[in-house]
């Protein structure tokens, strides 16, 4: 049986084995006792938000025609949707973690980026999930 890798023409998904391999390559790094910081944070909150994205646009898509599955996919959405939250709270209670001041993100400094990307995710899920007032009484 033949292995399939991130460089197969075969692949279906070689951007998607190339990040899981990249998050076994740096969880094993964290097993030799590197420390998890800011920056360790920012970037794995960047992968769970890339996830979430990943897993609304395949829920969206089989939903039609599987919606057991879809509502499954939905679910695990929101599940992510908390890791990230989580992840960009564990960022803020590190030591010396900035404030998130949303009134200034857009001239903040680059350590930021995580809040910016976790207010822009967040506005997204809002949008989708909150029933929109149309003006009925």
């Amino acid at each position: 049986m033949a292995t399939i890798t991130a460089t197969d023409p075969t692949d279906a998904h070689p951007y998607l084995r190339a990040a899981t391999a990249g998050i076994r390559h740096h969880a094993r790094s964290i097993g030799r006792g590197t420390p998890a910081d800011r920056r360790h944070l920012d970037n794995l909150h960047e992968h769970v938000t890339r996830l979430h994205l990943l897993l609304d646009q395949l829920a969206e898509t089989v939903r039609p025609e599987h919606p057991t599955s879809g509502r499954h996919l939905a679910t695990a959405h929101l599940r992510l949707w908390q890791a990230t939250a989580s992840l960009h709270d564990a960022f803020h209670t590190l030591p010396a973690a900035p404030a998130c001041t949303p009134d200034r993100l857009p001239d903040g400094p680059l350590v930021l980026t995580i809040c910016q990307r976790h207010l822009a995710s967040g506005h997204a899920v809002r949008r989708k999930t909150t029933p929109a007032d149309h003006g009925t009484a």
